[in-house]
């Protein structure tokens, strides 16, 4: 991990005393807003037929070309149960009735690979996409776990699909936590700045942004255009109930104590970059700090002393030069011109 000083649910490291370039960079990449990567896994066939079904899918039964791990470039239709021979997927069950499962029963099967999707913010370029998603999976899957990628532009969000077998030819499966989402989200990010894209992979709260998301079934029925009046109405009563829940038993818990060592954290970075005499960060760096909302998780939060941490941390990035040279003056009028 190139820099890392959120918390994650827990109190994290303090800054250090001095940022080295790779550091600097990260943080001024942050604090321009720079497009974040998306890393997600959206789901996994248990038996032959869903895989074979996914490959289909993603290969757009014969009209897109699927890319293995070998390097070939196959476009026929009815691609999927060839792959599933090939990985010796037909080893396992090729039908399970899902129907006779109970639910907690269907979770236990495993699965027999990952579906993930590799994807960045409209306007990308598609090919470099291919190509960071393609040194993504050779860094971290080559040799080790059957893989195969295939690379959409059907939406404006060019996005890459990418199947990995969760069980290495060693015999070793591939458990997917939190902590390696976060690694991957940044090894794909690396790969996508070797192909000339400005990508950056930081954690929604560290960037002040801790809306939750909408559902992704809600969200999908929006863009299919099928009325979700039921739906919204629905999912706000919940996240009405569970913020008003959190305010009450959560006002001088965790998720605040997080929150003030993030914001706390941010204001120990600015002062470390003032120190290496880097103003024109610095100067990023308190434009990014007053962009932090005064509400975290959709909910004031207040310290012992009534003042929110995000308000607490914009007064301080309005003054953290020191006034020496004039410095001061020119911080504040070109804050205050924005």
């Amino acid at each position: 991990m190139e820099f890392d000083f959120v918390s994650y649910g827990q109190r994290g490291p303090t800054a250090p005393r001095y940022f080295s370039p790779e550091q600097l960079a990260q943080l001024s990449r942050t604090a321009r807003r720079v497009p974040e990567v998306m890393v997600k896994v959206t789901g996994g066939g248990r038996d032959g037929h869903g895989v074979a079904a996914h490959f289909d899918y993603i290969g757009r039964k014969g009209k897109l070309e699927i890319e293995t791990d070998d390097g070939q470039l196959l476009g026929e239709r009815h691609l999927g149960k060839r792959l599933v021979a090939n990985w010796d997927l037909d080893l396992y069950p090729a039908r399970i009735d899902r129907g006779r499962l109970s639910k907690n029963q269907w979770r236990r099967v495993p699965k027999l690979v990952h579906n993930i999707t590799l994807s960045m913010p409209a306007r990308t370029d598609p090919q470099k996409v291919l190509a960071a998603a393609r040194e993504f999976a050779r860094e971290n899957f080559a040799l080790k776990h059957r893989y195969a990628l295939a690379l959409h532009t059907d939406t404006p969000h060019p996005h890459v699909h990418l199947t990995v077998k969760a069980e290495s030819e060693e015999g070793q499966r591939l458990y997917i936590r939190k902590a390696t989402l976060r690694q991957w989200r940044e090894d794909f990010a690396r790969h996508l700045r070797e192909q000339g894209i400005e990508a950056n992979a930081t954690p929604r709260a560290l960037r002040g942004r801790a809306l939750p998301r909408k559902p992704d079934g809600l969200y999908r029925a929006e863009k299919r255009g099928v009325p979700t009046f039921a739906c919204e109405h629905f999912f706000q009563m919940v996240m009405e109930r569970t913020l008003r829940r959190n305010s009450q038993t959560c006002a001088q818990g965790r998720p605040v104590k997080t929150s003030q060592s993030v914001i706390s954290d941010w204001r120990r970075s600015l002062g470390v970059v003032i120190a290496q005499r880097d103003f024109a960060l610095a100067m990023q760096l308190a434009r990014f700090m007053k962009e932090i909302p005064a509400t975290q998780m959709n909910r004031p939060v207040r310290t012992a002393n009534g003042v929110s941490p995000a308000t607490d941390l914009k007064k301080s990035a309005t003054s953290a030069l020191p006034p020496a040279a004039g410095i001061q003056n020119d911080w504040n009028c070109t804050l205050q011109s924005r």
